[in-house]
């Protein structure tokens, strides 16, 4: 969702395909949204809403989006000014931004959505805050706050007197090199200033004689004498002591309105919710456009009906039109649009939209991509995304459990097939019919027999006692048999074009089991030895002529499918079938 399971890295996650934000506080928002989907559907419809007339209205969308670009990060710069660690810079940034305000509520002035028209009124007292950060500090203040500089003229009188006083202290020290050359009449006169001795007056040896009496001798050099008077001196210890008091007075007067800005925090935080929600609808609605998206129907029951939906992730890495769109149908019964209220019903029978779908396929054909996509769909809905399909009406889920990929846990010396146990068993144990399960390849880390077993169980759990809305992907082409035996579960395959010498992928889900996973094929494509591939022929030929597995499942679990169902009934009543055998 937010990093890839291979590398752990940002790109190629659904994060990285939908987040087209323009601000910092936008991405960060988005990623909660991501992480804390809704399950409310009168708030995903509000955000719904929103994308749907920024997706209408794309003069509207790029106005807000170049907007957007030029607010700064309010939430984090209001942050700092709270704890009272914002700089100059911090201010000046969230001056800007709150100036900004007044501009972005005039774009959005004729919207009718939620999320925009909480940008239509800008509190008064913001926009005065923003003017009264510009009017107090400088354009360009310094990085530390602690050495002036950061305080325009006009905003202290007191402040001003103390710059006057330095200023004309300044210019006098300026002046003196011409003044004292005119009085003394000495050409080479010069004044310095070190850090040891502050300011000085240096004179060449040679010139030593025209020296006035109130000069005072400070240093002697090889060529020249220092020289300081008690004018200089008492300038100088005005302008260093100057120099600290309005630096003083210049943090004083910063710390107050850093203080007022603190004040006005969580006024300033509500607007950057808004603001941040406006900019991750505005990247969705951008996604939806560029991306060829649909608008979800979120409905009351638990049906997963999506035409011609794509992986999110996958066909942005592929070039356009080369993704295979696939639709699915889970989930039983018909749903109410609406809020209760309405009784608009959505007739599906239990062969068009099951609970449990036994997905098989050659190896490498996309089962694995086509769970991703169903699950990643259901995530962008609830988070009140738009979602790459043509059409899809989706009721709400509470949770989404993935079993999919193989690793082991050696820290805790837990191997592959421990931890693919591990994680079904919380699967099992916390799955609920508005829950989507999406299982992949169930006990393939373990014998043959061991691991069908514990597929076929699993699948029969999810379908008959919890009954959640489940894809399950499976090398094992016996659970087909599921589908004869229980009314709520179908099978679906990917399908292959079978040549002579090779097989195509269609990337294509179509009703029906498959009864090859074309292992040996695929083995061939990745540089096995061509005596391998012949061996693996052969024993693949003997195993299949002397195996009926297929057949002992079919009667065998069938039967006893069958008595324990009679069982569970009470001693009291007969079925319809019993009553005609009667």
């Amino acid at each position: 969702i937010t990093q890839t399971v291979r590398d752990n890295t940002f790109h190629g996650s659904l994060l990285w395909a939908i987040d087209k934000t323009c601000t910092a506080m936008g991405g960060r928002a988005l990623r909660r949204w991501v992480l804390q989907p809704l399950l409310d559907i009168k708030g995903i419809r509000a955000r719904q809403d929103t994308i749907q007339e920024l997706v209408e209205n794309s003069s509207l969308r790029q106005e807000l989006r170049q907007l957007l670009r030029q607010i700064y990060d309010i939430e984090r710069l209001t942050g700092r000014a709270g704890s009272g660690t914002a700089s100059a810079r911090d201010l000046v940034s969230l001056a800007d931004s709150l100036l900004k305000l007044p501009d972005l509520a005039v774009v959005v002035s004729d919207a009718r959505s939620p999320y925009l028209r909480a940008l239509q009124k800008v509190q008064p007292v913001l926009e005065q805050l923003g003017q009264r950060i510009r009017a107090y500090l400088v354009e360009s203040p310094p990085i530390y706050i602690t050495e002036g500089g950061l305080i325009r003229d006009g905003v202290n009188q007191q402040l001003d007197e103390m710059r006057g006083a330095a200023e004309d202290d300044q210019k006098w020290i300026a002046n003196l090199e011409v003044t004292e050359r005119a009085r003394t009449g000495i050409s080479t006169l010069k004044v310095g200033f070190n850090k040891t001795f502050g300011y000085y007056i240096s004179i060449s040896k040679s010139k030593i004689d025209h020296v006035p009496d109130d000069y005072i001798r400070k240093q002697t050099l090889t060529n020249e004498e220092r020289y300081i008077t008690p004018e200089l001196k008492e300038r100088e210890a005005r302008i260093l002591t100057a120099k600290e008091d309005l630096n003083r007075l210049e943090y004083e007067i910063f710390c107050d309105l850093r203080a007022e800005v603190g004040e006005q925090a969580e006024l300033i935080r509500n607007v950057s919710r808004a603001v941040a929600a406006a900019d991750v609808l505005g990247g969705l609605a951008e996604v939806a456009v560029y991306q060829g998206y649909c608008r979800p129907e979120m409905v009351m029951g638990r049906e997963i009906l999506i035409v011609d939906g794509r992986h999110p992730v996958v066909e942005q890495s592929l070039p356009a039109g080369f993704f295979v769109p696939n639709s699915t149908k889970l989930g039983n019964g018909s749903s109410v649009i609406g809020n209760g209220e309405e009784q608009n019903q959505l007739p599906i029978t239990n062969d068009q939209s099951p609970d449990l779908v036994i997905l098989t396929g050659p190896n490498a054909s996309g089962k694995s991509c086509y769970l991703r996509q169903v699950g990643l769909i259901q995530l962008m809905a609830q988070l009140g995304s738009f979602v790459p399909a043509r059409e899809a009406i989706l009721g709400v889920c509470d949770r989404i459990f993935t079993r999919v990929g193989a690793v082991d846990d050696l820290a805790t010396g837990q191997s592959t097939f421990m931890v693919e146990m591990n994680e079904t068993a919380n699967i099992l144990n916390h799955a609920t019919p508005k829950s989507l399960v999406l299982l992949d390849e169930i006990g393939r880390g373990t014998a043959t027999f061991d691991g069908l077993s514990i597929a076929w169980a699993v699948a029969e759990y999810l379908a008959e006692e919890i009954k959640a809305r489940t894809i399950f992907a499976t090398h094992y082409h016996e659970l087909n048999e599921l589908a004869s035996m229980l009314s709520n579960v179908a099978n679906y395959q990917v399908t292959v074009k079978e040549l002579p010498d090779q097989i195509i992928f269609l990337h294509q889900v179509q009703p029906g089991g498959a009864d090859k996973s074309y292992g040996i094929e695929v083995g061939r494509l990745a540089g096995l030895p061509g005596v391998v591939i012949q061996r693996a022929k052969q024993v693949m030929g003997q195993i299949e002529k002397h195996s009926k597995i297929a057949v002992g499942l079919r009667e065998g679990i069938g039967s006893e499918t069958r008595v324990s169902t009679r069982k569970k009934r009470s001693p009291k009543t007969t079925t319809p079938e019993e009553q005609i055998t009667e």
